[in-house]
């Protein structure tokens, strides 16, 4: 086993109405604000699932895990596990179909990350705590949630300018930032996962980001997840560093 350690919160063996009660109570326990100092290493983290007949549940997934020297962008480590899927596919509940699998990753690795980002959603979440939170309190690393899509809240329109951004709100409360990655491509929906902020986690992505939409370790353990192999991206260019 590598240096990272896997905290056992729950189980993962249970019905969804009982997912939403420990999602509710492990919302108490996430640390929305912060940054992470003397970051060496960040972490991307996805997964993906194997090709299904429609209304057959998966056998298993592929959960991948790389990491990059920081601030070179190098890449110095790729894990990939694969495990069978029990819990169904439920909205609002893909923490308890994916964090058991991707905790196999991270116990492998030989680099302890400083920093995770997650293709998923944080606190923009129903109940507070989304993906990137449950990874960044099984883990106890600073988490931030990237993700392509929206999944709650409002916003208004992105202006077509890397590094703009608009408030998620649910209501009154801003639970994410909407944020523009690269001209001309659709913006990601930034939040915090744990022992971070969503400003600082916005500043990061941007700092993480090599003229791709998603920044170099989520893109990376993407390509990893369906089977590719990770090509680091060339230099930054010289728009985004505008906005670092």
């Amino acid at each position: 086993m590598g240096p990272m350690q896997v905290r056992q919160l729950h189980p993962w063996d249970i019905a969804p109405a009982e997912a939403r009660a420990v999602q509710e109570r492990l919302a108490m326990q996430v640390i929305a604000e912060g940054t992470p100092e003397q970051v060496r290493f960040v972490a991307g983290a996805d997964i993906a699932f194997e090709d299904r007949q429609p209304g057959r549940q998966p056998a298993s997934a592929r959960g991948a895990v790389v990491v990059l020297s920081y601030p070179e962008l190098r890449l110095v480590e790729q894990v990939e596990v694969e495990a069978p899927v029990t819990f169904p596919y439920v909205p609002g509940l893909l923490a308890f179909r994916e964090v058991p699998v991707l905790a196999r990753a991270f116990e492998k690795l030989e680099h302890r990350p400083d920093l995770i980002i997650a293709d998923g959603h944080g606190y923009s979440h129903p109940r507070r705590c989304g993906f990137a939170c449950h990874l960044g309190l099984v883990l106890d690393v600073p988490t931030i949630g990237c993700a392509k899509s929206r999944l709650f809240g409002e916003h208004g329109p992105v202006p077509d300018e890397t590094g703009a951004r608009v408030e998620l709100r649910d209501g009154a409360e801003v639970i994410g930032l909407v944020l523009r990655t690269r001209r001309g491509v659709s913006p990601v929906y930034v939040s915090a996962g744990h022992h971070i902020g969503v400003t600082e986690a916005a500043a990061w992505v941007l700092r993480l980001c090599r003229g791709y939409r998603l920044p170099e370790p989520v893109r990376l353990a993407d390509a990893l997840s369906k089977g590719r192999r990770p090509q680091a991206a060339a230099e930054p260019v010289v728009e985004q560093q505008r906005f670092i």
